[in-house]
């Protein structure tokens, strides 16, 4: 009864999820063209702007999430070329749960393990 007056807990965190996995699945097509030593570069990049906020430990929280998109649009990119294995949004999902320290409990077959590459 609770369930259906408040909704299920689950849904609305898939919810929250959403609007990154529409990020994600955007920043695809502006990835997609780099080069691999363009993607490496990112990679330094965004290692290089959390460095610049080692000591702030509530702004290196916030960029992480500022970055979260970018970064998990790179890691996709990089396991289609590598592995040659694309991350579904259900995969995101998974990801973005891990990021935020949370258990993501996925069906068999729902590639848990690729999902885990993205944090």
């Amino acid at each position: 009864m609770l369930k259906l007056l408040l909704g299920d807990p689950n849904a609305r965190k898939l919810e929250r999820y959403q609007p990154l996995v529409s990020d994600i699945n955007l920043l695809e097509e502006e990835v997609e063209p780099l080069s691999d030593e363009a993607l490496r570069g990112l990679t330094s990049e965004f290692r290089q702007k959390l460095d610049a906020v080692s000591g702030n430990a509530q702004r290196q929280k916030q960029l992480l999430a500022e970055l979260l998109p970018q970064a998990f649009a790179v890691v996709r990119e990089a396991s289609k070329r590598v592995l040659k294995m694309r991350h579904f949004d259900v995969q995101l999902i998974g990801g973005i749960a891990l990021h935020e320290g949370k258990i993501a409990e996925m069906r068999t077959g729902e590639g848990k393990t690729l999902a885990a590459t993205l944090p």
